[in-house]
C-alpha cells in the first residue's frame, strides 16, 4: 500500500456552516404558504400524472353505473388533500348480493370499454358484504345496508369533500 492510502482524508462536513454559526442566524426563513403547509392542498403533478379530471371521469362513470342500478346513497368523496394515494371514493350501497354483483361487473364493464382503464383489483366479491373495485386514482366500495352502516367510511374520511352528483352532471335516485 502507498502513503496516500493510508492518509485520512480530511471531515467533508467541516466546511459546511452549522445551525448555530452567524452565518445562518442573519438568514430569515420565507413565510409558509398554503402548499408548504399542506402539500396535498394542489395535486402534485407528479403524484397525479392526468390531474384529478381523468378521477373525475371515472368516478362520474361509475357513480352514473351504481345510480342506474338502483344504487342507494351514492356519493363521490374527494380524498385528494387526505391522500397521495387516490383522488375519488365512490360509495353505493346495494340490497343484495346480487345487486352489488351486478354494479360491480357493470362498472368494470363501462370503465374498461368506455375509459379504456383497467381494474388493478378487487375485494370482498366472494362476501359481497363489502366489495372494493380498486382503479388507482379511484377506489370504488360497495356496501350492503348494514356493512356500510358498520365501517361508516363518510365519518373516517369526515376530512374529504362530498361532490355533489348533480356537479357531476347525475341526478341522485329518489
Amino acid at each position: 500500500m502507498t502513503e496516500k492510502a493510508n492518509e485520512t482524508a480530511p471531515d467533508a462536513d467541516a466546511s459546511l456552516p452549522t445551525p448555530n454559526s452567524s452565518e445562518n442566524a442573519s438568514k430569515t426563513t420565507p413565510p409558509e404558504d398554503a402548499a408548504q403547509k399542506n402539500p396535498m392542498a394542489q395535486p402534485s403533478r407528479a403524484i397525479r400524472p392526468h390531474g384529478v379530471e381523468y378521477s373525475r371521469k371515472l368516478a362520474t362513470a361509475a357513480a352514473k353505473v351504481a345510480l342506474e342500478n338502483k344504487g342507494q346513497d351514492v356519493m363521490v368523496l374527494d380524498v385528494c388533500g387526505q391522500t397521495a394515494e387516490f383522488d375519488l371514493f365512490v360509495f353505493a350501497t346495494g340490497s343484495s348480493r346480487r345487486q352489488l354483483h351486478a354494479i360491480s361487473e357493470q362498472i368494470d364493464d363501462v370503465l374498461e370499454k368506455t375509459l379504456g382503464d383497467q381494474r388493478l383489483g378487487i375485494e370482498g366479491y366472494q362476501d359481497s358484504h363489502w366489495i372494493v373495485l380498486d382503479y388507482g386514482s379511484v377506489v370504488i366500495h360497495l356496501f350492503d345496508e348494514e356493512t356500510r352502516e358498520y365501517y361508516d367510511l363518510e365519518s373516517l374520511w369526515a376530512d374529504g369533500k362530498p361532490i355533489p352528483l348533480e356537479e357531476l352532471g347525475l341526478k341522485p335516485n329518489a
